[in-house]
């Protein structure tokens, strides 16, 4: 498509939280994640090529002029790529000791990878995984 405006990024994920000091503590002390400067109502942290936001879920909802009712599976998951199986266990150590609950243990994978599930406080899912076959994602190493 010519002149397309959209890029292909995602400059910013937006978790709706029902505990927003809960989920501010399991991200930043619990995962180790870099949070900046925002308002009380909001957390923003910075990722390799993205940020991640924390906002209560009923304000996230009304924003988008949506209902703030679910339950079950949201339909999507986030994944975190790491470079070797070692680190898929101590990734989802670390998240387990800040309180995330796992959801799929640890396992070779069929397309040739290692992986594993945790959801957050809220039940967001996170996949922590190895690829042997190329990196998913913006590289660890600086610029």
């Amino acid at each position: 498509m010519q002149g397309a405006i959209m890029k292909p990024r995602i400059s910013m994920i937006t978790l709706g939280v029902s505990d927003l000091p809960r989920s501010v503590v399991f991200y930043e002390q619990g995962l180790g994640l870099p949070r900046m400067d925002s308002p009380t109502e909001v957390a923003f942290f910075t990722l390799n090529g993205t940020w991640l936001g924390l906002y209560g879920r009923e304000a996230l909802a009304e924003d988008a002029s949506v209902s703030g009712e679910s339950s079950g599976f949201a339909g999507f998951s986030l994944a975190h790529n790491v470079g070797s199986e070692p680190e898929v266990d101590h990734v989802m150590a670390q998240a387990e000791s800040a309180g995330a609950v796992v959801t799929k243990p640890a396992q070779k994978t069929e397309w040739g990878g290692y992986a594993r599930y945790f959801a957050d406080p809220d039940g967001y899912l996170w996949e922590i995984a190895h690829n042997p076959l190329f990196w998913v994602g913006p590289s660890d190493e600086p610029a």
